[in-house]
C-alpha cells in the first residue's frame, strides 16, 4: 500500500490553485495566435518535418496582460509549494515520493490521501 500524508490544508489548496492556472494557461496558449507580434506565416520543409504556420495578427494587449498575469500566478504557487515548510519533515526517497503523491492528490474520488 502507498505510503500516506497528512499534507497541511495551505498546501493542498496551493497544489490545487496551481493545477488550476496552469490548466487555464494552457488552454488561453493553445486558443492564442501562434506568435505575440503579428507576423507572416511560413512553410518550412527543410528539417526533419515539414513546419507550416499562419499568418499571425499578434496578441492584444489584454490577451498578452492575461498571459502575464496566469505566468506570474504560476511562479508565485510554484513558489509556495515547493518551499512550503512541511517538506522540511522529509528527506531523501521521502520528500520525494511525498511531492509525486500531493502532485496527484486531487485526482483521488474523495480527497484522502
Amino acid at each position: 500500500m502507498a505510503e500516506t500524508y497528512d499534507f497541511p490544508d495551505d498546501l493542498r489548496a496551493g497544489q490545487e490553485e496551481l493545477h488550476q492556472v496552469r490548466a487555464e494557461l494552457s488552454v488561453l496558449l493553445k486558443r492564442l495566435p501562434w506568435s505575440v507580434v503579428p507576423l507572416d506565416g511560413f512553410s518550412d520543409d527543410h528539417g526533419w518535418r515539414k513546419v507550416e504556420r499562419p499568418a499571425s495578427p499578434g496578441w492584444t494587449a489584454d490577451e498578452q496582460a492575461e498571459v502575464e498575469k496566469l505566468r506570474r500566478r504560476e511562479h508565485e504557487l510554484a513558489v509556495f509549494v515547493s518551499g512550503h515548510r512541511f517538506w522540511t519533515q522529509l528527506t531523501g526517497p521521502d520528500r520525494v515520493a511525498a511531492r509525486s503523491r500531493l502532485k496527484h492528490a486531487h485526482e483521488e474520488p474523495d480527497g484522502s490521501e
